[in-house]
């Protein structure tokens, strides 16, 4: 009975009952793919197109003339593209490895150890989870310039490797692993550090794919870290870079002209990371959501 119940629910193929499901959610599923459409079709278009009035949603005569102009621009900077794209992927990849390390060790902790002070922690980090990154952005500076690591590739890396929403998702996850379960490797012989290992880490893959990608989205497009923390050209990141490059060429004798269609690219460009990572941990990050509420 609980099998035919669960087919009924969650049917392995197609059935006319789910006609009605699809008509409902087709609809929502279309207006959430339109910042996305227009995401692309904005990048190809030419410069009429860019300045019609009223705005046109579809692009009628695509274009690479804006891919052309962004690439013309980054020829002409003193430093060569490569060197962004390098600093970007070593600050990326460190801080999403470094932030899901972090969030697991300190999730696990939190959730099944016990020890004194770990619920003022956890009330600490749910704070945390209030205030956006402009509102700490001067304590944050002023926190950076007396370590002294302004200028330095760790300004760009420890702001961003603590990840408040990440320890609280993994940490709710955490929760649902059964403690029995956890008990019982104790019983063995393992240690702390095996438990986290051997049983917590492969639980909770849908949580960490899912902490992963919001890493991934923080520091990928981030801007004001290289704005604030670094002086040196080098050291910036592809974000900074690209935002820095459109702004350049925003105005020309007063009137927004090229640089409308150097942001179109640069949007797109920085974009299609974020849509192929999503599509790629799509099904943890949906299991994650469906399961973060469960106890």
């Amino acid at each position: 009975m609980a099998g035919y119940r669960g087919s009924r629910i969650n049917p392995q193929r197609f059935e006319r009952g789910q006609i009605k499901i699809i008509l409902m959610v087709l609809p929502l599923a279309l207006f959430m793919l339109f910042p996305i459409i227009y995401i692309f079709c904005h990048a190809f278009k030419p410069m009429d197109e860019l300045f019609a009035y009223p705005p046109r949603f579809f692009v009628t005569r695509p274009t690479l003339d804006n891919f052309e102009s962004l690439f013309k621009s980054t020829r002409g900077s003193g430093i060569p593209i490569s060197r962004y794209i390098f600093n970007t992927v070593l600050v990326t990849t460190t801080v999403v490895v470094g932030s899901v390390i972090l969030s697991t060790l300190a999730g696990f902790a939190l959730s099944k150890l016990r020890f004194k002070g770990k619920y003022v922690l956890m009330e600490v980090n749910n704070a945390a989870l209030m205030f956006v990154p402009v509102a700490v952005m001067i304590p944050r500076y002023l926190t950076i310039n007396t370590v002294g690591i302004i200028d330095s590739y760790l300004s760009l890396i420890l702001p961003l490797i603590s990840m408040p929403v990440c320890l609280f998702l993994i940490k709710q996850f955490i929760d649902q692993v059964p403690d029995a379960l956890i008990e019982a490797a104790y019983i063995d012989g393992a240690s702390d550090f095996k438990v986290y290992r051997k049983i917590i880490l492969p639980l909770i893959r849908p949580a960490i794919a899912t902490g992963a990608l919001l890493a991934f989205q923080q520091v990928w497009g981030d801007v004001l870290s290289s704005a604030y923390y670094i002086n040196h050209e080098g050291l910036r990141t592809l974000a900074f870079y690209m935002n820095t490059l459109a702004n350049a060429n925003n105005t020309v004798g007063g009137q927004a002209v090229i640089g409308q269609g150097i942001s179109a690219a640069a949007t797109l460009i920085m974009f299609i990371p974020n849509l192929v990572l999503f599509i790629i941990l799509q099904r943890n990050v949906m299991n994650t959501m469906a399961h973060s509420g469960i106890k």
